[in-house]
Order: C-alpha cells, then structure tokens, then sequence
C-alpha cells in the first residue's frame, strides 16, 4: 500500500469529532493546520480527516499555551521531533523541561515588573516626577507608540 494511501487510510476521524474531543473550535483545527502544529489528510469526498494522534497533539499545543509559549514557538518545537511525529510521554518531558527555562525567564521578568510599577509604567509618559527612564523632550513618542518599554527586549531599567 503507498504511504500516502496508508496515512488516508489511518486518518480516519472527522473534524467534528476532533473539535468535540479536543475541545477546541473546528475554526481552530483549521488555524492550527494553517500554522503547521498539526494535519490532516483529505478523504475521497474532499473533507478533513485526522489520524487519532491529532488529539495528543493538540493537548501538546494548548498546555504550551496554557503556560504563555506562543504558537511560533511550539512549531518551532514540535518540528524538532523525528518526522515531526506526535510527542510521547518521554518527548513532553523533554518539551516541556525547554519551555520551563522560557517560563522561568517570563517569570523573572514578571516579578521584576512588579517590583518596579510603581515608579514606572513603561511607556515614557512624563507623568512621573521621578521617573527612571526620563523620556526627555518625548523621543521615544517620534518613533514608537504605547508602552514602549513595556514589551520591549531592552529591559535595563528593570534590571536590579
């Protein structure tokens, strides 16, 4: 039997069932098909099927989201995984020990933010009397917007 007859062959549960299951939206299933975290294969009468590891899949992709890693970076990865095969309970391990450095960092941050917001919101308003990244003249206003620092990679003035 040729591999992509076989793969047909296996993939044999509906979108429907797999939306039910996995308790996300058939809208998602198929964001989550245009991103590449998971596939399926078309039947003869051109509708979605899925082979039953789908579902491990998605649990995979919604507890990484669950703990703030972004989509990008659970594609990144899950591609890391032999023939970008469904993890296993040793491969989550794995998965998920890469992601608590990410975690640990987030939360890092986190509590760096917490310590410093009251001094400072991030966004070079000038409202401050004492603000400890003085945003002389409004500069940071002629070339971005928001709370520039905020999200910024550039955290020095949350460094203790």
């Amino acid at each position: 039997m040729p591999i992509d007859q076989k793969k047909l062959t296996e993939a044999n549960l509906t979108v429907g069932y797999v939306a039910k299951r996995s308790g996300v939206k058939v809208s998602t299933l198929h964001f989550y098909e245009t991103k590449g975290l998971i596939r399926s294969w078309r039947n003869g009468g051109n509708q979605r099927r899925y082979k039953k590891d789908v579902l491990r899949r998605i649990a995979v992709v919604k507890a990484a989201q669950a703990m703030g890693i972004t989509l990008d970076e659970i594609k990144q990865t899950l591609a890391t995984l032999p023939e970008q095969r469904t993890p296993t309970q040793k491969d989550w391990a794995a998965l998920s020990k890469q992601w608590q450095a990410q975690l640990d960092e987030r939360i890092a941050y986190m509590q760096r933010l917490r310590d410093k917001v009251d001094s400072c919101i991030g966004c070079g308003c000038l409202s401050l009397k004492s603000c400890p990244i003085y945003n002389k003249d409004d500069h940071l206003g002629k070339t971005q917007n928001g709370a520039v620092f905020l999200n910024s990679k550039v955290e020095s003035i949350f460094q203790e």
